[in-house]
């Protein structure tokens, strides 16, 4: 493929990270369509594996097929591999032909029976030092490696990929955040219909009132939420109403 046309196609998928970030809701499809994108950059298309390591074990968070899964699970069970490099010292590490690479003998031997021929392992990273985790793209049965603009070409598709990932993982942190607060309300919502219940039954203070809940809540070692919902059934005979929370326009009902 002609330099110019390369140049076309990698701004093309670049540009399709953001096409990406905006119309995928969920932080497992983006990744998945991460790795499919980044498959492409090379020329013939490679397998692409996204590997992460949230606890300190490393795991592929997504693949662009099943081969680059196989690949990444090699190095987990060998305990070496291009991938875990990169992961430990934060830098790209290429594999030229696997065939004839001693580093990690015993990942080679089972990459290699897959296929393998070449590969690259490159550092998402955040802010150019923190290591949110490793691209691999993964070459089978090429007629050779990968070359110079292909290198270049991964690293800055790696580059481009780190800050829509690290956007992608705010997103969701902050839906994450946003669910809970919403549940955290609801439950207040509860709560109070169950302290107006008791200050009208004892004729006390809401200060006495949630005291009493309090104090039930930790005897019977029971959540101060469910203890509430138990006063207002007792009394009404239905569990209490609660407010129906707040879904975005675009989001189905019942998710």
């Amino acid at each position: 493929m002609p330099y110019h046309d390369e140049e076309l196609k990698l701004g093309q998928l670049v540009g399709s990270l953001q096409t990406l970030l905006l119309s995928t809701n969920d932080l497992e499809s983006f990744l998945e369509g991460v790795a499919a994108v980044a498959a492409q950059v090379v020329e013939p298309p490679a397998s692409c594996g996204i590997t992460t390591q949230p606890d300190g074990r490393p795991t592929t968070v997504a693949t662009s097929d099943a081969r680059a899964a196989e690949v990444d699970q090699i190095q987990y069970d060998t305990g070496t591999g291009p991938c875990l490099d990169t992961l430990e010292h934060g830098l790209p590490v290429e594999v030229l032909d696997q065939r004839h690479d001693d580093r990690w003998p015993a990942y080679a031997e089972r990459s290699v029976a897959l296929g393998v021929r070449c590969s690259l392992s490159i550092p998402l990273t955040l802010d150019g030092d923190r290591t949110l985790g490793a691209l691999n793209v993964y070459g089978f049965d090429r007629p050779r490696e990968f070359g110079d603009d292909e290198r270049r070409r991964v690293e800055l598709f790696a580059t481009q990929a780190s800050t829509a990932i690290a956007l992608a993982v705010q997103r969701k942190e902050q839906q994450n955040l946003a669910q809970q607060l919403e549940k955290a309300l609801l439950s207040r919502s509860v709560i109070d219909q169950a302290l107006g219940v008791l200050m009208a039954q004892e004729k006390c203070s809401s200060q006495r009132a949630f005291e009493l809940l309090r104090v039930h809540s930790q005897n019977h070692n029971r959540k101060l939420r469910d203890v509430a919902v138990e006063v207002i059934t007792r009394l009404t005979g239905q569990p209490p109403v609660t407010p129906h929370p707040f879904r975005r326009p675009d989001e189905p009902a019942g998710a």
